[in-house]
């Protein structure tokens, strides 16, 4: 695999971990790489074990330094910007460090020099080294002790100084400091393009009102990431289940005059396994991500020209339905502009490294959004032609008949073009057809099927996952992401809600694959991502209600019935009002305190 955003990245694991194998797989895309080893071998056995992960690289050169830790500082300030380095390993360095000639030496002070010639290397560098406790050590007591505390520092100063951080465990990675990792940015702050995209991707933010999120509903990050390398099977986070399971217990005791908040408990108790908190808090800071990337050909049939650009920039200058409803909840919008996907029926809908950089995108955006305070996402789109690259997906991934879940096409004035629909169905059609012996993974779909707005979701979606953030989802763009998320991540789909399917035979199919129950059935169809703003107040008031309302008096053992509620004789009654019947057939209270004589 390789990397993007990255310039020195540091991996640790134990002995025959694979972390030397994972390093070299880095820089599998470079011709050219130095690759350094730190101590000398002895035998032919040890040698070979040492060079034969960088002897199945020919291009790739193999050099030895010396016993002089100082060596490998100059070596690395040395470098030419345009070179790749690889060292291996500083567990060896460390050694060379100890070496009873060097005293009386000041091992502070070098291991110092080394890390700011990391920070300061102009090449490109992946340095491998054991982490303290998962590799041998002298014997000896006292060098044993020296050779753990020094190594335990240069760990710690190399992965201060390095852009990431891999620990290696059973040849797989698990990255503990993300190559994505930037500084928060302001709320106006315009992502960076990522390199490879056929177009510029560029977003805008709206000057929608923004509410302040406490710190404790800043959600923290992943303990578990894999920065921006994307790839199937990876294991991110997963809601609190336990927060989830006392919140469920709790809502039955809440002091309700009636039976509780029927389906709503659903949205507290995501709400709790997602914050990790009982009872949860109600969203304060939500931001919405409208997608907008068109798709070419027959996918689009039916659409007016220019309809979904007009959407977006009516968006972007804060005006039309979406952004209007964004205000009144109180949410952020931020438009951003996926890569037109080509037809589908003649060829891919994008290439491989766009999908890449695609799905690298969104998980940034999302990322970026955490790092605003961000507590909650919603995803929306607004691209020509996107239902159909929807279906197509479902088709490709769950096995949905094409015709059963591909909506009908409605036109301005409650008009219905079958002609259009039916184009759209021999798109699909005939998509699967040219795929029908393509691999199925995930982004093998998105290439050949899904396009750029899907995949931009799905990076989204597996950026908020990995920065445990929820993500409302109503749409087929959201509902397909998810779809295609299942095998890069599954663990994807337990942070999405779905307050409503709207009536659409996409988001139906896809919501009962992935497991997802929709809030309410208000049938709305809005345009994706408005249906989630519209029930945001009511998920909000649900939230509000579960964190506000307290247990019942009876089941707290506060109230009269309570086990440490006194039985009381009651009281003898006495005489009170009568009741008479008036001269206008009316009853009421008698005005005397006794009743009249007979």
């Amino acid at each position: 695999m390789s990397v993007d955003g990255w310039k020195t990245i540091l991996v640790l694991g134990g002995i025959r971990s694979g972390k030397s194998d994972f390093a070299a797989s880095l820089l599998d895309d470079q011709v050219t790489v130095r690759c350094v080893l730190t101590t000398a071998v002895e035998g032919e056995v040890e040698q070979d074990r040492a060079t034969r992960t960088f002897r199945q690289r020919p291009a790739w050169t193999i050099e030895q330094t010396d016993s002089d830790p100082t060596q490998l500082v100059g070596l690395i300030t040395g470098t030419a910007p345009d070179e790749m380095l690889l060292i291996d390993d500083l567990g060896g360095w460390v050694s060379s460090l100890l070496d009873p000639a060097r005293e009386p030496s000041d091992n502070d002070a070098v291991i110092d020099a080394l890390a700011a010639a990391i920070h300061d290397c102009p090449a490109r560098l992946v340095l491998v080294s054991p982490e303290v406790g998962l590799a041998p050590s002298p014997v000896i007591p006292v060098v044993g002790h020296a050779y753990v505390d020094a190594l335990g520092a240069t760990n710690q100063a190399v992965a201060r100084a390095c852009d990431s951080v891999a620990l290696v465990v059973a040849g797989q990675p698990i990255w503990l400091k993300p190559a994505a990792a930037r500084a928060p940015s302001t709320p106006s702050a315009v992502p960076e393009p990522v390199a490879g995209l056929p177009m510029p991707i560029g977003t805008s933010q709206m000057a929608t009102p923004m509410l302040a999120a406490p710190a404790s509903l800043v959600a923290a990050p992943p303990m578990v990431t894999t920065g921006l390398v994307i790839e199937p099977n990876m294991q991110l986070p997963m809601p609190d289940e336990p927060a989830a399971t006392e919140t469920l217990g709790r809502l039955p005791a809440l002091d309700f005059a009636g039976t509780g908040l029927g389906n709503l408990e659903q949205v507290v108790t995501f709400a709790a396994g997602t914050q990790g908190t009982t009872p949860p808090a109600p969203w304060q800071n939500v931001r919405v991500l409208l997608l907008h990337g068109d798709h070419e050909g027959a996918a689009s049939a039916g659409t007016i020209p220019g309809e979904s650009r007009r959407r977006a920039d009516q968006t972007r200058a804060g005006d039309g339905p979406l952004a209007r409803l964004a205000a009144e909840v109180g949410a952020s919008v931020q438009v951003v502009a996926a890569p037109t996907a080509a037809p589908i029926e003649h060829g891919a809908a994008l290439p491989r490294p766009d999908v890449e950089s695609a799905l690298q995108f969104g998980w940034r955006l999302a990322d970026e959004a955490v790092n605003d305070g961000v507590d909650l996402i919603v995803l929306a789109a607004c691209g020509a032609g996107s239902e159909t690259a929807a279906v197509a997906v479902l088709a490709a991934a769950a096995g949905a008949e094409p015709t059963a879940v591909l909506d009908r096409v409605y036109t301005p004035g409650d008009g219905i073009d079958d002609a259009a629909w039916m184009a759209r169905c021999a798109a699909v059609r005939d998509a699967l057809h040219r795929t029908r012996t393509s691999p199925r993974e995930a982004k093998d779909i998105l290439a050949e099927l899904g396009g750029g707005d899907i995949a931009v979701a799905t990076g989204i979606l597996l950026g908020a996952t990995a920065r445990r953030t929820p993500v409302l989802v109503d749409g087929p763009v959201g509902v397909s992401a998810g779809l295609v998320s299942r095998d890069l991540a599954g663990q994807a789909r337990h942070w999405c809600l779905l307050p409503d399917h709207g009536g659409h035979p996409t988001v139906r199919f896809a919501a009962d694959v992935l497991g997802l129950t929709p809030l309410f059935d208000l049938r709305l169809d809005l345009g994706e991502g408005m249906t989630a703003l519209a029930t945001l107040p009511v998920l909000r008031s649900a939230l509000a209600l579960a964190a506000s309302v307290p247990v019942h008096p009876i089941l707290a053992g506060t109230g009269p019935a309570g086990p440490d509620a006194e039985f009381a004789e009651p009281e003898q009654a006495g005489p009170g009002p009568t009741t008479v019947v008036d001269e206008g057939g009316g009853i009421g209270a008698d005005q005397a305190s006794t009743p009249p004589a007979v």
